[in-house]
């Protein structure tokens, strides 16, 4: 049996590192956001103290950091097989990486759209903008604004690459965690 693999994602500041840290903590396994450890390199290497703008478009050499993206959440979706477990969670998936790219103007060749067709989730679940909960900090660079316009480049890639999105409605954390385990008839 193939386990579950459901992605959650939206844009950033969006509550997804809440309800999945909400999930993992009743038992359930997550696969956590790699660009947030890439990040921390990157600005290492760079002698940086922290991005001004969106990692992937402020490294050195940004084909190579969304390759290297792209390589560790395929490396993330085919390690959960043959687990035996039945469900994963997934902090973004691979269609996001496009979905940045878009956003950013950035080109891409089909290596990139291959690995969103053949590496597939079960269900994708998206966090809506909120401005209420939005902050930038050192790991969201981006304004309000910039986030509507990420939710809007995620929303046209998941369902470019034929994806039925389940949004997560705005709420404190429980009830969000509640509503994807409802949905999952788990709840």
């Amino acid at each position: 049996m193939n386990p579950k693999k459901i992605v959650i994602t939206g844009g950033p500041s969006t509550g997804k590192t809440s309800v999945i840290e909400r999930l993992e903590k009743m038992g359930f396994t997550c696969l956590h956001e790699v660009i947030r450890s890439m990040t921390l390199e990157e600005k290492e290497q760079a002698g940086l103290e922290s991005f001004a703008i969106n990692p992937i478009i402020s490294v050195q050499d940004p084909i190579q950091f969304n390759t290297q993206l792209l390589q560790q959440r395929i490396a993330q979706h085919q390690s959960v097989k043959g687990t035996g477990q039945d469900i994963f969670f997934f902090d973004r998936g691979i269609p996001d990486v496009l979905a940045y790219m878009d956003c950013f103007g950035q080109k891409y060749d089909e290596t990139f759209t291959k690995a969103c067709k053949k590496f597939r989730y079960d269900l994708v679940l998206i966090m809506p903008p909120w401005p209420e909960i939005h902050i930038v900090d050192n790991a969201r660079f981006e304004s309000y604004e910039e986030s509507l316009r990420v939710h809007d480049c995620l929303k046209n890639t998941y369902e470019h690459f034929g994806y039925d999105l389940h949004i997560v409605p705005k709420g404190p954390v429980e009830e969000r965690k509640d509503h994807i385990l409802n949905l999952l008839n788990l709840g």
